[in-house]
């Protein structure tokens, strides 16, 4: 039987490497009973118009692109009352859905055949304010370098482009007082980083245990890194997340289906590697399974 399927290209995205393999990709898609139609992204925002007019009207919804691409996606599916299942061309720097998924990475025909053989799973997704996004909402240390490391670098360094990014922020670092409250408590403090996601990979730098985190229970990992007084706290938390035990007090890792923070003044925020806008409070929910996910 013959599916529709709408795949939305992003041509910037993993330095235009789409383009070798597009071809051999949509044979495969035929050959697996896709009739496929592209679409292709001009400008930010493009992908989320046309989920949103016109996703309806197709069987399936695919993207070729980065974290940043697939977060415009799932918004404009957002808009509907039916949605059509997902599929993910991964191709860009951090891909950090396409890590939690495990699928195949800047390599089309790979990711062809996982949308062609791939089973339909439910998929949370989140909500800052009134934005919705794919797997993360983040403040402080290291958020801002998907957003921040300049085009040509990525282009040019892919993922190291992220580490030196991060590693020039080190001196600007500073702790963020905030009010956290979340289901059945709150806490409060001086934090270097907080976040609510729905992933096992941040920024392509952290890892958490896959056993940690599941992609479609409703809930969203709420991580807070609290700030280290000395050079031996901050070496105790560093060991922590990097042997993935989890066990420092300055590190706080909890399930939970919302989360409000509390500044003292306005803070910057990214959702999905992008720019989130600045606030003094904000609510960020889980929207349980609204997305059918192919992989």
């Amino acid at each position: 039987m013959e599916k529709s399927l709408m795949l939305i290209i992003n041509p910037s995205a993993g330095r235009g490497g789409y383009k070798e393999k597009l071809g051999e990709a949509l044979r495969i898609l035929d050959e697996g009973g896709y009739r496929t139609t592209l679409y292709f992204t001009k400008a930010v925002g493009d992908a989320v118009e046309y989920a949103k007019n016109y996703a309806a009207g197709y069987d399936t919804v695919a993207c070729v692109g980065g974290d940043g691409t697939l977060s415009e996606v799932i918004a404009g599916l957002m808009t509907l009352e039916n949605r059509p299942p997902l599929g993910y061309f991964p191709m860009g720097t951090a891909n950090d859905v396409a890590t939690t998924l495990d699928l195949p990475k800047n390599n089309m025909p790979g990711a062809a055949e996982r949308l062609v053989n791939g089973t339909e799973h439910p998929f949370d997704v989140g909500k800052f304010g009134e934005r919705y996004y794919a797997y993360i909402a983040a403040f402080g240390a290291f958020t801002e370098v998907s957003y921040a490391t300049p085009q040509d670098q990525k282009k040019a360094l892919g993922h190291l482009a992220y580490v030196l990014q991060a590693m020039s922020a080190l001196p600007k670092v500073e702790a963020i007082h905030a009010k956290v409250e979340y289901d059945g408590g709150e806490t409060e403090g001086d934090f270097l980083y907080g976040s609510l996601s729905n992933s096992t990979s941040v920024g392509g730098i952290v890892k958490l245990k896959e056993n940690m985190v599941s992609l479609g229970d409703g809930k969203s990992e709420l991580v807070l890194v609290r700030d280290p007084k000395t050079i031996d706290q901050f070496g105790e938390l560093v060991t922590s997340v990097l042997s993935q035990q989890y066990e420092s007090k300055y590190l706080t890792i909890l399930h939970t289906t919302w989360a409000r923070f509390t500044f003292d003044k306005k803070i910057a925020w990214t959702c999905d590697g992008e720019a989130g806008g600045e606030v003094e409070t904000v609510e960020v929910q889980n929207c349980p399974c609204p997305i059918n996910f192919i992989f």
